[in-house]
């Protein structure tokens, strides 16, 4: 059974490699072809920030593979050796929490890279090094308070049902709405500051939007985004009358009354059409999956990783193999994602009025130009990775028909070039 959950995760390992080198040989050949959307200039700078980015995620997704062998291997019961707690709570809490502090420091130095060297050098980065430590050790902190009430809770459930997988995946999609009416108000608290949005014309303007999609929300707020990157962004967080409307400065500055309104219309689609519950649903799906998979394991594969089954390794386990069942229910979330995205762009068009779907279509390209996204990827790796379609079809979908260039870089050799 060991060699059988090794395998499964080396075969996930190889899909999301092959992926990956696809994407950058993909893009090492469009790149030098004719530009779209963007000047010459910045649609090489954009290629070269993209293909960066996935030479970085080929490294991590290797450090990865051989930090998993290593749990599998003798990591978990090495924790098991070293820990010692008499009461049984405390054990499996210190237990599954060390799993977590381990990981969460091995991937420190990537966090680092990509953003004091990567991020810093194609210009995105605005937060100092202080800055980066301080939000370390709060989201640290938070994992270590939070993290251990979860492990508690589980172990409980396990320790006291039957079903107890049935019960586990019930908490923590509980856990996963509860995060989600409360991210905003954490967010606030420790990382950004936000304050109500002081254009009274945009105010009410935004508050038009909302009253015509029956959106109700407890203010519009502007964040401090641009303190830590020079990113363009905005998100609608919370449930029931917490929701917040928050825009990021960096937005607010780029884009005008129009763009940012279709840009809102945009997210109001969404919400009109139920996307967030959708997604959460889809969410739902993925856990119970997982839950019930793993609350069946035969005990073989303890003997084999020479564990008992305690409640701490079915937890680590499930950490351990949450990526890859994220990666094989990526394909179908993304597909109903990007039908979502197509649908809440033709609203948000539509709450523009006639001049809806071009505000839009400025906005997408503004996004693009400023977030160096490259417009191309290959079809491969979008079927994999991507929740949103790519601009050029969102374009089309709006009106905005551009020329992508020859198909030329899908058929010839495959430039790495690492």
């Amino acid at each position: 059974m060991l060699t059988t959950i090794i395998g499964i995760y080396t075969l996930y390992v190889l899909i999301n490699i092959y992926t990956s080198v696809m994407q950058i040989g993909y893009i090492n050949q469009a790149k030098r072809k004719s530009a779209v959307l963007l000047s010459a200039s910045e649609f090489l700078k954009a290629g070269n920030y993209a293909v960066a980015k996935e030479k970085l995620s080929l490294v991590s997704t290797f450090f990865d593979y051989f930090v998993f062998i290593a749990w599998m291997g003798f990591g978990v019961r090495y924790l098991q050796e070293n820990i010692f707690f008499d009461n049984a709570a405390l054990l499996n809490i210190a237990i599954v929490m060390g799993f977590v502090v381990i990981n969460s420091l091995l991937s420190l130095p990537f966090g680092y890279y990509e953003k004091f060297v990567l991020d810093k050098k194609f210009g995105f980065n605005k937060s100092s090094l202080g800055l980066w430590i301080k939000d370390t050790l709060i989201s640290f902190a938070m994992t270590l308070v939070f993290g251990s009430l979860v492990v508690y809770g589980i172990f409980i459930i396990i320790t006291n049902f039957t079903l107890w997988w049935l019960w586990s995946f019930v908490f923590i999609f509980a856990v996963v709405i509860l995060i989600n009416m409360l991210y905003p108000a954490f967010r606030a608290t420790f990382f950004d500051k936000l304050t109500p949005l002081e254009d009274e014309t945009l105010d009410s303007e935004i508050k038009r939007l909302m009253d015509m999609t029956g959106f109700v929300s407890s203010g519009v707020f502007v964040s401090d985004a641009s303190k830590r990157d020079a990113r363009l962004n905005a998100y609608f967080g919370g449930f029931g009358k917490a929701k917040r409307v928050v825009l990021f400065d960096t937005l607010i500055e780029k884009l005008t009354t129009k763009e940012l309104l279709a840009v809102l219309g945009h997210e109001l689609g969404h919400f009109a059409h139920g996307d967030i519950y959708k997604n959460i649903g889809l969410v739902g799906i993925m856990l119970f999956s997982m839950f019930a998979i793993f609350g069946n394991l035969p005990e073989s594969l303890y003997m084999e990783m020479g564990l008992s089954p305690e409640p701490y390794v079915l937890m680590i386990l499930l950490m351990l193999f949450m990526p890859v069942l994220g990666f094989i229910m990526m394909p179908i979330m993304g597909i109903v994602s990007r039908h979502n995205e197509y649908e809440a762009d033709k609203m948000g068009s539509e709450l523009g009025g006639p001049a809806g779907a071009i505000e839009l279509a400025n906005a997408l390209q503004k996004l693009v130009t400023e977030n160096k996204s490259f417009p191309l990827s290959h079809p491969l790796y979008i079927f994999f990775h991507y929740t949103h379609p790519p601009v050029m079809e969102r374009l089309r979908e709006l009106g905005v028909d551009i020329q992508s260039g020859d198909k030329s870089a899908l058929e010839g050799k495959c430039e790495i070039n690492i």
